[in-house]
């Protein structure tokens, strides 16, 4: 019995100095303050295969926080991370319940991520689900709350959230679903696309279950009404709008079918673009106008930037 516990305890010893080693070897996060940073990390394309982006301003997509509908930051705050104003990187309850879901179903499904987990495990990490990871993101979590801004954390989350086939971030989302700048989203639109994200391949793909996404939209905008985002009348104008997807489904399906061929970030966002228009020139009705956008007063945005 004493062996085992001595070769449990070195079993533990040997883990706790790997870990300690591969936080040490992480990458600064100091750099993200820089609003000029721009730097290129791999994500994944719906057939598994790996492919570069670029995150900061020389993105032609990049979503500058200024510029930001404050609907559009407000929406995934109450729909990802009510807390995001209170916690430094990491939800302790929120660990403790997803650690407790797990050991009872024996799985590591629930991750209990804070949008700030996220944007680090996006920025810096792979997508693997395992207690070592875990441990990195809240580590990186943590350094990111004591250097960045909350805005400057939403900023990068919105950027580079995946929305889509080799569609990552707002910019390119709003011009992919709705065919204009992010900056011109009304709040049907930022509660739209804040729905998909918890699983905009298969869940919350809005051409497979747009009932489901239309739902979780509908969740989302009540949350923004009841924070005091959006007014009643605003509230009611964003319900009675439906988001203008009609007939994207084949777009989706040729880009999954026949992907383009990535050279670059650049080319391949181009040239999958370039497929798409074409998909929707032959096969397509022409798009309806989506109502004008409803912001709420300006005052708001001042509240996403505070530390």
């Amino acid at each position: 019995m004493k062996k085992i516990i001595l070769y449990i305890s070195l079993a533990i010893s040997c883990y706790l100095a790997y870990v300690a080693v591969s936080l040490a070897l992480l990458p600064p996060v100091s750099d993200l303050a820089d609003r000029k940073y721009s730097t290129t990390i791999q994500v994944k394309d719906w057939q598994g295969e790996y492919h570069p982006l670029v995150v900061g301003p020389k993105n032609r997509y990049w979503a500058s926080s200024e510029r930001i509908p404050s609907e559009m930051k407000w929406a995934v705050i109450v729909a990802e991370d009510a807390n995001f104003y209170k916690h430094e990187g990491f939800d302790v309850k929120a660990i403790k319940n997803a650690i407790k879901y797990d050991l009872e179903k024996k799985s590591l499904k629930r991750g209990a991520s804070t949008i700030t987990q996220q944007t680090a495990k996006n920025l810096f990490l792979s997508r693997e689900k395992t207690i070592t990871r875990k441990l990195k993101e809240i580590y990186l979590a943590y350094r990111m709350e004591q250097e960045l801004t909350k805005g400057r954390i939403i900023e990068f989350y919105l950027n580079v959230a995946e929305l889509g086939p080799m569609v990552y971030g707002i910019g390119h989302g709003a011009q992919y679903y709705f065919g204009k700048p992010f900056s011109a989203l009304n709040a049907r639109e930022c509660a739209f696309l804040a729905a998909m994200l918890p699983g905009p391949r298969l869940a919350y793909n809005p051409y497979k279950n747009l009932a489901k996404v239309l739902k979780r939209s509908d969740m989302i905008l009540r949350l923004l009404r009841q924070k005091g985002v959006l007014g009643e009348a605003e509230y009611q104008a964003a319900l009675a709008q439906s988001p203008n997807i009609a007939g994207m489904q084949r777009k989706v399906d040729a880009l999954i079918s026949a992907p383009p061929l990535f050279t670059s970030q650049s080319s391949a966002r181009h040239e999958g673009q370039q497929k798409a228009n074409e998909v929707e020139k032959k096969s397509e009705p022409p798009a309806v106008t989506v109502p004008a956008d409803t912001a709420p007063a300006p005052q708001n945005e001042s509240l996403i930037e505070k530390k």
